[in-house]
This record gives structure tokens, C-alpha cells and sequence, in this order.
């Protein structure tokens, strides 16, 4: 956000996917960029890297003299993107060392060891590349019009996508600018088959809607209700029918099973009671016939004979003449019910520990039958989406060629198919799925899966997951209607912008385009310092949507009459290219060239709260604007956006304050 030094550098370290689509994204910005790289490659995956760099220097990046090449003491910021986190972490030690200054950006998953180097070494960011573009998978699986989620201080915000049909009750008369409310900002605005340009504002606010139109905005909304909402919608796919016998069996199957464990805990009570009192009797009986024996040899006796031990007793034919008719058939009585119902506790026992083992072994949930989402690829990518997925309440089926066996978490709670691909494949139900998301670091597997899902199920929706630019742009040619994610490439952007001081707090997808939640902090110097909201909005094409001033709480989707001060703070939706305009101090779109002209105001309260909103609005002074309605009719000199004068257009309406807009 601070605009650029002519000697300031960016230093890469690691030219591999991640590395490279960074120097791309920072060259955006046109700056200096030098790269480091142990190896050079033989083979570009971007093609113009070469020709970009400004120095690329062959060595390890951890040695000082190395980083002292590299210039280092004049590097506004380090990224720090190997594959290797121990080299990525020393290096930011040695950086450290060497200039205190440097913002230093670190590709690594140590989630507490990250925090603790960003209190040790201040000016840190660490970032996860791949678990950066999850929550664009899984949004993209849902298939609903949610495009985004995420929570801004407690406060639950979400991206909705809106087809209007005939029947809506925006169509025919809302206009544009009254979809923007204190809890909603129109990002987009599409007409037909028209596609999101990689700009907001760039609509006419004085539209009306019409069926057919697509808008796109953000909204606030509870974590309840989002959710409420997304299974709601869901369940809605399914008809009420099917939903009704679904329930009606699960009902009947939970009956029967609880019937079933009552009458195995019943049979066991009546087979234990039965036991005992067998144990009992016969205890009684053998000790009152043989007066010499104690009470423990003829309770003994009586349970070898209760567990199947007649012959052991009552073996020898010579003893059993001393013995009488009536023990020796109580005895083989007892030995025929303990064979019988000790039997049954045997059995009963068996069942358990058996269960128990199961128990212990992971049970897979079964296959989903229809209107599921299928993930192909259980990697990290894989295990967020699932992750996330589980959160909103979805059916899903994981589909992976390898398990390893200290696999757990998610995995061992989630349907899951092993094996290789035309195999596992046909076994998802693709036919009756909702979409399939295909992340696995494969990218011609990720091709594979792709068009065989496609060759299976036409009308599914397809997400996949890429790691080369070249790829995901032939696939976006032969898929048109699938959702491609460069990973890297998005992973760059944030990389990128968070180079320049600025924090990304969360990334979502819009039409192929990644927009980026960005937190600004405003400073002495800054390019945003003193502007008004509109300005900033209007001016450099991105969405303001919380605005604070410390130590006052923050207030979403602010006006854009708010004028910003050092000490604020601002979080805005931008593109990569909203966020070169701010750090560049250029405008994304033309510059002001629209007028107020004010014709007359109906009395001199009017002409008094007319003045007060054209200074507010379009930021001229109040004396100025005084000046102005005593002058009536006249044009005001201070030039606005369009956006900007068709509101101080519309608020002067109101206050009987007739003027129009002219270029």
C-alpha cells in the first residue's frame, strides 16, 4: 500500500509451481524481482520466467553471502516458497539477521511454529499453499449459489451468485443501486451470458433488473442460518417423497435395532439367573448328601457339572453304583442346562468382544447412493475440502489410490473408496452425483479423472484442481463448464499481496477470478490516506466492506462518504489488480469526469441539508457547497465517479433538491 521505492527489490527463493506463478504475480506490480534457486531448471513451467527476473542466482539460499548477492539489505520483502520447510524457515532466520526491516512471507503448515517466528521476528506471514484454495473447492462442489464464506470480527459473511427468473421479486423494478443495503454490496452484474470482467462497479446503478440477469453480492448472515440455509437448499434437490420413505425407514431400522438390543440384555439377565440358581440348588443338595464335604468342594462340584464336567465326576462305572438315581440324573440335569445356558452366555460374551474389535478397527460409512460430492484425491487439498464439506452438513465420498495406515482424523469418519481409478471410479455413483472435485497433485490424473467423470455423467459439475498455467488453460477449452483452479496460481496472489504489508485474510473464486479479502492499516503516506470511501471504491475498483476506527467497533459495508484517517482500518474485495492500483497509487478505472448540476432546491432548508450532502458526498467543502446553492443554478467544480454522482443525485431528490449528472 505504500507506494514504491525505485530501489526497492523482492527477493524469491525457490523457483518451483509456487515460486514462479510469485514472480509472475509480483511482476504485476512492476517491480524488481530477484530469485534464488539451488538448481537451475531445465525446463520452465512459465515459460517468460527468464526474461522477467531481473537476477537469478544459482546457490543456497540460507548462506549470507548468498542473501547479501541477492541484495538483500534492499529487499522490501522475501518470499520464501521452496518445497522444503526447514530451508525456508532458515532462511528467514538468516534474512532476519542481515536487515531487520524486511517483510519476510514463508510457505509452511507449522501452524504454532509460525506463530511463535511472528512474535520472535516480527513483519512474518506464513501461508500453506495448498490449503489456501480449499474453501474455493468446496464452495465450487456445493453447486448452490453460495461463491464464498468467511467471518470478519465474529461477523459471518457470505458470497451469493443469483440467477433471476420471471417469478423473482427483484425483476422489472428494483434498480441496481437499491440491492446496496447495510448488510448487502453488489459485487457483480451480469447480463445474460456475460461473464464477471475482473472489475467491479462496472455497471450502470440506474439498471433495472430483468429475468435472465445474474447479480452477484455479499451479505452478512449467521453461522445458523448459512448453514440452515445450505442444507435447506441441498435437501431440496431430493423430493419430498423420496425424503419421506427415507425417513420412515431409517425410523423402522432404529426401532428394530433397539428391540434387538433389548432382547439379547433380556436372554442374557434369564440365562445368568438361571445359572445361579442352578449353582445354588445344586451346591445345597451335594453338600446335605455328603454331610463330609465343605460348602466350597460341593460348590465346586456343582460348577464343574454346570460346565459340561458329568464324566469327569461320574466317569468310573464302580463308583457311580455308591451314588443314587436321583443325584446322578440332577447331576446330568445340571450338566445338560449349564451346556445349554452357559452356552449362551458364551456366545453372548463372544459377540462382544468381538464388537468391541470392530469397534476399535475403522468403519467406513457406506457409498452414498445420490446427490453427493465426490473428492478424488485424500491429500491435504483433499482433507480441507472434506473438512469443510463436513462442516456444511454434506453427503461425500472420498475416492484414493493409496492409503497410508497412519492416516486419521477425517479419513476414518468419511465414505471412502481404495483402489485404482477404473476401478474406484465407476463404484462412486457418478450417474446420481452432484460434483466431483479432483485434487490430486497429479495434474494428467486430475485430466484422466476429469473427462472420465465427464464420459460418465455429462451433466455433472466438475472441479478440478491444476498446478501449471498452460494446463488449466487448455482444460478450461475442452471443459467449459468446469470449474478449473490453478492452486499455485491463486497460492502466488496471496503470496503477492501479502509482500506489500498487506494481510490477506481469505481468498474466494468468482467466475475464474480470485478475489482476495485484504486488510488494510492505514498509515502516513499511504495511497489510501485521506480519501474518501468512494474514492477508494470507485478509484481503484474494489469493495469496501468493513471499515473501523480504533477504538471504536467496526461497521460493515460503510458508506462511501467516510473519510479515511491514519490509524484506520479497511478490508476491501479485491482482485490482484485492485491491489496493484492501491500499491501503485493508479486508478483501475477513468478518472472523475462527471459534474453535479444543480438546477434549484425548493426552499432554504432545502438549499441548507442539500449543501450538507454534496460536501459529504462529493467531498468539496462546505463553504464551497454553500457557495454553490446560493448560486443557483450552477455546477459544482469538483469532479466525481459516476457511481459516486448518481447517489448525491439521488439524495438531493429527496431533500427537494432538483439537479442531474453530466459528463
Amino acid at each position: 500500500m505504500i507506494q514504491p521505492i525505485i530501489e526497492d527489490h523482492f527477493l524469491v527463493c525457490g523457483l518451483g509451481s509456487l515460486g514462479q506463478h510469485c514472480v509472475l504475480s509480483l511482476k504485476e506490480f512492476g517491480v524488481k524481482v530477484i530469485a534464488i534457486e539451488l538448481i537451475e531448471p531445465s525446463s520452465w513451467e512459465i515459460p517468460q520466467i527468464p526474461e522477467l527476473l531481473d537476477d537469478l542466482i544459482i546457490a543456497d539460499c540460507r548462506q549470507n553471502r548468498v542473501l547479501k548477492q541477492a541484495q538483500i539489505e534492499q529487499c522490501r520483502a522475501a518470499l520464501l516458497v521452496t518445497t522444503n520447510e526447514q530451508v525456508n524457515i532458515e532462511t528467514a532466520l538468516a534474512i532476519r539477521q542481515l536487515n531487520p526491516k524486511t517483510r519476510l512471507i514463508v510457505r509452511s503448515a507449522k501452524d504454532n511454529l509460525n506463530t511463535l517466528l511472528e512474535e520472535q521476528l516480527g513483519n512474518f506471514i506464513a501461508y500453506e499453499p495448498t490449503q489456501l484454495p480449499a474453501s474455493a473447492f468446496a464452495i465450487a462442489a456445493l453447486g448452490t449459489e453460495i461463491r464464498g464464506f468467511f467471518t470478519l470480527d465474529g461477523k459471518r459473511l457470505r458470497v451469493i451468485e443469483r440467477h433471476l427468473k420471471p417469478k423473482d421479486n427483484w425483476c422489472y423494478f428494483r434498480h441496481l443501486h437499491e440491492l446496496n443495503s447495510r448488510t448487502r454490496r453488489l459485487l457483480s452484474y451480469q447480463e445474460g451470458t456475460q461473464k464477471f470482467s475482473g472489475s467491479f462497479h462496472q455497471w450502470n446503478p440506474e439498471t433495472i433488473l430483468q429475468p435472465g440477469d445474474i447479480v452477484t453480492y455479499i451479505e452478512s448472515a449467521d453461522t445458523l442460518t448459512m448453514q440452515s440455509e445450505i442444507t435447506a437448499v441441498m435437501s431440496a434437490q431430493t423430493s419430498p417423497i423420496t425424503q419421506n420413505w427415507r425417513n420412515k425407514i431409517k425410523r423402522s431400522l432404529s426401532r428394530l435395532w433397539k428391540k434387538g438390543r433389548q432382547y439379547i440384555r433380556l436372554v442374557a439377565l434369564i440365562s445368568g439367573g438361571i445359572v445361579l440358581l442352578l449353582l445354588f440348588i445344586g451346591t445345597i443338595l451335594i453338600h446335605n448328601y455328603y454331610r463330609e464335604s465343605t460348602f466350597l468342594s460341593a460348590f465346586l462340584a456343582t460348577m464343574i457339572l454346570l460346565l459340561g464336567g458329568y464324566s469327569d465326576l461320574f466317569g468310573e462305572l464302580r463308583e457311580i453304583d455308591d451314588i443314587p438315581a436321583w443325584l446322578q440324573l440332577f447331576s446330568l440335569g445340571l450338566t445338560l442346562a449349564g451346556t445349554a445356558f452357559v452356552g449362551v452366555l458364551y456366545a453372548l460374551l463372544t459377540e462382544a468382544l468381538l464388537s468391541a474389535k470392530f469397534q476399535f478397527t475403522q468403519h467406513r460409512l457406506p457409498i452414498p447412493q445420490q446427490n453427493h460430492i465426490v473428492i478424488v484425491g485424500m491429500g491435504r487439498v483433499g482433507k480441507q475440502v472434506a473438512i469443510l464439506l463436513q462442516e456444511f452438513k454434506q453427503t461425500f465420498l472420498g475416492i484414493t489410490f493409496k492409503l497410508d495406515n497412519n492416516d486419521s482424523g477425517i479419513l476414518s469418519q468419511m465414505p471412502l473408496i481404495i483402489g485404482n481409478l477404473q476401478d474406484v471410479l465407476p463404484q462412486a455413483n457418478l450417474a446420481t452425483a452432484k460434483s466431483i472435485v479432483v485434487v490430486t497433485d497429479d495434474e494428467i490424473l486430475n485430466l484422466e479423472v476429469a473427462l472420465m467423470a465427464k464420459k460418465l455423467n455429462p451433466h455433472t459439475y466438475v472441479i478440478v484442481r491444476t498446478a501449471g498455467q498452460q494446463l488449466g488453460q487448455h482444460l478450461m477449452q475442452i471443459l467449459p463448464q468446469a470449474q478449473i483452479i490453478g492452486a499455485y496460481g491463486v497460492a502466488a496472489e496471496v503470496f503477492a499481496g501479502a509482500a506489500f504489508g498487506e494481510n490477506i485474510l481469505t481468498i474466494f473464486r468468482l467466475d475464474n477470478q480470485t478475489i482476495l479479502v485484504t486488510e488494510y492499516q492505514i498509515e502516513a503516506g499511504d495511497t489510501l490516506n485521506g480519501l474518501l470511501l468512494a474514492e477508494v471504491a470507485y478509484g481503484y475498483g474494489v469493495i469496501p466492506i468493513l471499515h473501523q476506527k480504533p477504538p471504536n467497533s467496526s461497521n460493515l459495508m460503510p458508506y462511501d462518504d467516510i473519510n479515511l484517517s491514519v490509524g484506520d482500518r479497511l478490508i476491501v474485495l479485491a482482485t490482484i489488480d485492485g491491489l496493484r492500483c492501491i500499491e501503485q497509487g493508479r486508478l483501475a478505472i477513468k478518472p472523475k469526469q462527471w459534474h453535479i448540476y444543480v438546477e434549484k432546491a425548493a426552499n432554504e432548508d432545502a438549499a441548507f441539508e442539500g449543501a450538507n450532502a454534496i460536501a459529504r458526498i462529493s467531498g468539496c467543502s462546505l463553504i464551497m457547497a454553500r457557495n454553490l446553492m446560493k448560486e443557483l443554478p450552477a455546477t459544482l467544480s469538483v469532479p466525481m465517479y459516476n457511481h459516486q454522482g448518481e447517489r448525491l443525485v439521488r439524495e438531493l431528490n429527496k431533500l427537494r433538491v432538483e439537479a442531474k449528472l453530466i459528463e
